[in-house]
């Protein structure tokens, strides 16, 4: 049975991989210090859920506005600051040596970070869509669609914009 808490944890693999491949062990440490954190809060989905001290802590790794209340986590979600500095990080050594660190080191590690991804999370590797965006994933999924004339499609005001 897969759980949010099996999920988040999975998702430190990709994470400590490219750590080890970049010099980011700063980041590293962060993620370190966020998963040991996250882990005190041992428990069900439903018990993590009403746990508020639990979600203190998730909402301090984000650095937003905390004057204003963001209702839209659809199409302009914040990411975490781990993320953020792990975006800057990249972003800068990308930019050293761009056709080299882009083609011959970044690109060449998309299907390995796509293969332990699948195996920490127990799929196979071609059940896994690495893409740029949710709004690129989800176009995806949807001209996946075998529709046939006639076929209908509902929606509604209250869904995602992109996709409608």
């Amino acid at each position: 049975m897969h759980s949010r808490r099996r999920f988040i944890g999975a998702l430190g693999a990709p994470v400590a991989l490219a750590a080890t491949r970049f010099p980011l062990s700063a980041l590293n440490a962060d993620a370190s210090r966020i998963a040991q954190s996250l882990s005190l809060y041992p428990g069900t989905p439903d018990e993590i859920a009403g746990d508020e001290d639990f979600w203190f802590e998730v909402g301090r790794a984000f650095t937003v506005d905390r004057s204003l209340v963001n209702l839209n986590n659809g199409g302009v979600s914040p990411a975490p600051l781990l993320v953020q500095d792990a975006m800057k990080a990249h972003l800068d050594y990308m930019n050293k040596a761009p056709a080299y660190t882009m083609w011959a080191v970044l690109q060449p590690q998309k299907e390995a970070v796509r293969e332990r991804m699948a195996l920490a999370w127990g799929v196979d590797a071609q059940e896994i869509a690495i893409v740029r965006n949710a709004s690129e994933g989800l176009q995806i999924c949807q001209q996946g669609f075998d529709l046939q004339r006639g076929d209908e499609i509902l929606t509604s005001t209250q869904d995602y914009p992109r996709m409608l």
